[in-house]
C-alpha cells in the first residue's frame, strides 16, 4: 500500500522521446515552471546519493536558473505534513497515511529550495490543479505553457499534464527532469502525454536554441527594459538589452553552434541577424 523502495535507472535520452502529436514551440513569455512534489519524503524512497536523482535535481535546478534569468514564474507543489482523514480520503486506501507519518520530510529537497519569489501550492491530489489557484494564477498572468518536472512521472506529473490540457494550458513534460517508480512507468507516462495531452521534451531543448523566429523573440523580449517591442531589424541594445544578458545568450547558444560568442551577437544585435545565425544548419 505504501510507496515501495525504488531503484535508479537510465533516464530517458533523445532516442527514448516518443513522437509528439503537437509541435508547440516553447515560448518563455507564456511559460511557467512546475517543480512537482520534490519533497524529502518522496525522494527518500531512492535512498541517499542516488545518481539518477542527483541528475534529475541538477536538471531541474538548471531549468529553475534559466527561468529566473528569463522572468519565468516558478511554482512548486508540496503535500502538507499533516492531513486529516477527510483531506486524504481515498489516498489513505491507495497509499496509507503518507507524509503524515514522516512530517519532518515535508520540505523541498536541498538544491531546489524555493525563494520568496516562488509560489508553493498545497498539494491535495494527483493533479496540481485540484483545490489549487494554479489555473487562475496562470490566466491572470497571461501564461498558458506548463513545464512539468519532478516526481512521480506516471502519477501526479502525468495527471497534472492531462488536467492542464483539459484547461487549455499546454503541458511540456521534461523527460529527463522527471523520475518514477521504474523506467517502464516513466516511459509509459511520456508516451501517453506525447500522444494524448502535451509535448515531451528534454532539458537541453528548453535551454538551447529556439526553433523559430517567433520563439527567438519570445526568449529575447523578457530580457529588454523597454515596454515597446522592437521590430525584427531594430537594435536590441536600444531597447535595454545589456551585455551581461547577451553574454548569457551567447553561452547558451554556443552549446549548439560552437562559433557563437558575445562579439558575434553584439556586432549586429537584431532579431533578424540573430535568427540568421541560429537557423543555420548545425555542423
Amino acid at each position: 500500500m505504501a510507496i515501495p523502495k525504488l531503484q535508479d535507472y537510465a533516464l530517458p535520452a533523445a532516442a527514448d522521446i516518443p513522437e509528439n502529436k503537437v509541435s508547440w514551440p516553447f515560448e518563455p513569455a507564456r511559460a511557467v515552471l512546475l517543480i512537482h512534489d520534490m519533497q524529502d519524503y518522496f525522494v527518500s524512497f531512492w535512498g541517499d546519493n542516488c545518481p539518477m536523482m542527483q541528475q534529475v535535481v541538477a536538471n531541474i535546478a538548471a531549468l529553475r536558473t534559466f527561468c529566473k534569468q528569463h522572468r519565468i514564474p516558478v511554482y512548486y507543489t508540496a503535500q502538507p505534513k499533516e492531513q486529516s482523514d477527510e483531506d486524504r480520503a481515498l489516498l489513505n486506501d491507495m497509499w496509507g497515511p503518507g507524509m503524515t507519518r514522516s512530517p519532518e520530510q515535508q520540505k523541498i529537497v536541498a538544491g531546489l529550495a524555493p525563494d520568496e519569489a516562488d509560489t508553493v501550492l498545497v498539494k491535495w491530489r494527483y493533479s496540481a490543479f485540484h483545490r489549487s489557484p494554479l489555473e487562475q494564477m496562470l490566466k491572470e498572468t497571461g501564461r498558458n505553457q506548463l513545464l512539468i518536472t519532478g516526481v512521480y512521472s506516471h502519477i501526479g506529473c502525468m495527471t497534472t499534464a492531462t488536467d492542464a490540457f483539459m484547461r487549455d494550458i499546454k503541458p511540456f513534460m521534461v523527460a529527463d527532469a522527471l523520475a518514477d517508480f521504474s523506467r517502464e512507468e516513466h516511459l509509459m507516462s511520456l508516451q501517453y502525454v506525447a500522444g494524448r495531452s502535451g509535448r515531451v521534451v528534454l532539458t537541453q531543448q528548453l535551454l538551447s536554441v529556439p526553433g523559430s523566429k517567433a520563439a527567438l523573440r519570445a526568449v529575447v523580449l523578457p530580457l529588454l527594459d523597454e515596454s515597446d517591442e522592437p521590430l525584427d531589424d531594430e537594435n536590441l541594445i536600444d531597447y535595454g538589452l545589456d551585455s551581461v544578458r547577451m553574454m548569457a545568450l551567447a553561452a547558451r547558444w554556443r552549446k549548439v553552434h560552437g562559433d557563437i560568442d558575445f562579439v558575434m551577437l553584439a556586432k549586429k544585435p537584431t532579431i533578424d541577424a540573430w535568427w540568421a545565425l541560429l537557423s543555420r544548419e548545425v555542423k
